[in-house]
């Protein structure tokens, strides 16, 4: 694909080469001065300085459209932020919707299957946790006084071992 790309490009830049010889050579045919007396040349020359000067009366004419359309569209922006301030955008509001009403919505009068999202969670028994805490809690006391001292840390090590 790039490589395809990298060929459409160079084609491209082929074709504006080949465009802007042909548009020269349309616009700009080349001077043939030689065998010209020194009277041809100036004429040549005049005729040559009244073309600038119409070129150049045509640059200037395009630059200022340009800069007037510039600034009409510089203060059309400015026009669109100006409205776009003034009016206040409502708040979003949370909607609750079951999903049998999304359903019905979706699609319309043919659903008739209700989904209940509730029945498809594991239940959990109350038993089972409590018999788990009251396994793990001792005396922790005990434990401490134990482990206290220079023979907790050797039970320590052996029990490392």
């Amino acid at each position: 694909m790039v490589a395809k790309a990298k060929d459409e490009l160079e084609q491209e830049l082929a074709e504006k080469e080949v465009e802007k010889e042909r548009y020269l050579a349309e616009k700009a045919p080349p001077l043939q001065t030689g065998g010209m007396s020194f009277a041809e040349l100036q004429e040549l020359c005049q005729e040559l300085h009244a073309k600038i000067d119409v070129v150049d009366e045509e640059r200037y004419d395009i630059e200022a459209k340009v800069l007037h359309n510039t600034r009409e569209i510089k203060d059309l922006n400015i026009k669109v932020l100006d409205l776009r301030g003034k009016f206040k955008r409502p708040t979003l509001r949370r909607v609750r919707v079951s999903a049998d009403a999304i359903l019905r919505s979706l699609l319309g009068s043919k659903h008739k299957v209700s989904m209940d999202l509730r029945a498809n969670l594991k239940s959990v028994k109350k038993e089972d946790t409590e018999k788990e805490k009251t396994v793990e809690v001792s005396d922790w006391r005990k434990n401490v006084e134990a482990m206290s001292g220079m023979e907790g840390r050797k039970k320590m090590f052996d029990a490392a071992q």
